[in-house]
């Protein structure tokens, strides 16, 4: 008697793809994704095909695991068709050692963006430093001429009440 019991297997020529949905007996609360997919692959010679486990459930009270999964024959067909998310989960679960890199990496960077912001930025001179004071200058006179005006049109509507 197997562990692995079908429970619906159709053919979905739509998408191209072969939806399995099985029961595991015994193994509630102990199955994983990457070992159901191990054990479907090898239950139904799946080898070269890409299973992607959709969905493993438990059930309330019994100590059974129903699973989805879906079969392609191409992986890039299953990346177009499902969400990076699936993928992205299904790589964290077989490596383990790669959040070791990925914690040292962001450091390595955060220095090389200094770098290269270091050669990029041109050395600041003096002169532009009198430009920019002279614009500044060059304003506030400006402003001072639109203040007379504000205030002679101000009377001006005082008397028209």
């Amino acid at each position: 008697m197997s562990m692995i019991e079908v429970t619906r297997d159709v053919k979905n020529d739509l998408l191209a793809r072969r939806e399995l949905t099985c029961t595991f007996r015994g193994l509630a609360g102990k199955l994983k994704k990457p070992e159901a997919v191990d054990m479907v692959s090898k239950q139904f010679n799946l080898d070269g095909k890409v299973v992607v486990p959709i969905i493993l459930k438990n059930e309330t009270g019994r100590p059974m695991v129903s699973g989805t999964f879906y079969i392609y024959d191409d992986e890039k067909l299953a990346r177009k068709h499902l969400k990076p998310a699936i993928f992205s989960r299904q790589e964290k679960a077989k490596g383990g050692g790669e959040k070791e890199e990925k914690k040292e990496a962001p450091a390595e960077k955060a220095e090389e963006k200094k770098e290269v912001k270091a050669k990029e930025a041109p050395a600041k001179k003096p002169e532009d430093k009198k430009e920019v004071k002279e614009t500044k200058e060059s304003k506030e006179p400006k402003k001072e001429a639109k203040e007379p005006e504000k205030k002679a049109k101000e009377p001006k509507k005082e008397e028209s009440k």
